[in-house]
């Protein structure tokens, strides 16, 4: 069985799809079998059959270079470009939690690590009908740790010490935060970091610049956040 990790954000537009691809990239750099998972995606394009294309899923794969098939990325799919649980309604084919457990055992049964991504921030309703679904519930479901990704500009110190905060009175564990589109040298990111260590006592494993295609993170400080 894989070692696995669920990778949140602060909110929307975060970069996390970004920094989940060089969290992957970086692990396959090291020779392991590495996969990705995701509950499930809004916002994404038609192919010429119609088929929806997983566009999180495959911009992964091209961050990562790796070979995982996109059928096996994420079991609930959607057009329209809202949280999943709006999607679902004006779609059809609601996310059920058996459903994303199976694909995830499948998942973990071929591959070393397995990386999943949260869709938007942490309270991202999945599905919200007669049956209520959050995030929380698929990382509690998939007994899951987190790693938390922010942005690292202006406003960042209030939606990490929430997010932070909630996932503890929710009893979600936190391994660490990376911050993206850092600007080296910038005083206010900087004091932002600094901060946000010291209001949620996380450590900052890694600082993530527009157009790096490495993570500055050693592979083995990587792999032990996995469980």
């Amino acid at each position: 069985m894989s070692r696995n990790l669920f990778i949140t954000g602060t909110g929307t537009d975060v970069g996390k799809t970004y920094v989940t691809g060089l969290v992957i990239k970086k692990l396959a750099e090291s020779g392991a079998q590495i996969a990705y998972y995701k509950a499930a995606m809004s916002g994404n394009e038609r192919r010429a059959d119609g088929t929806l294309i997983p566009g999180d899923a495959l911009s992964v794969k091209e961050v990562s270079g790796i070979s995982q098939p996109l059928e096996e990325m994420c079991p609930y799919i959607y057009e329209n470009a809202y949280s999943p649980h709006l999607a679902a309604r004006l779609e059809g084919g609601p996310v059920e939690l058996s459903v994303v457990r199976e694909g995830f055992r499948r998942v973990s049964e071929k591959y070393d690590y397995v990386t999943v991504e949260g869709s938007g921030g942490i309270l991202c309703p999945i599905r919200y009908d007669r049956e209520k679904i959050f995030l929380e519930d698929v990382i509690k479901c998939l007994d899951l740790s987190c790693l938390l990704i922010a942005d690292a500009g202006l406003g960042t110190i209030n939606s990490v010490v929430l997010t932070a905060e909630y996932m503890r009175a929710k009893n979600i564990p936190l391994v660490g935060m990376i911050f993206n589109r850092f600007h080296p040298g910038d005083v206010m990111e900087e004091d932002n970091i600094r901060m946000c260590e010291e209001l949620t006592g996380l450590k900052t494993l890694a600082r993530v610049r527009e157009g790096d295609w490495e993570l500055s993170m050693d592979v083995e400080e990587l792999k032990v956040l996995y469980r």
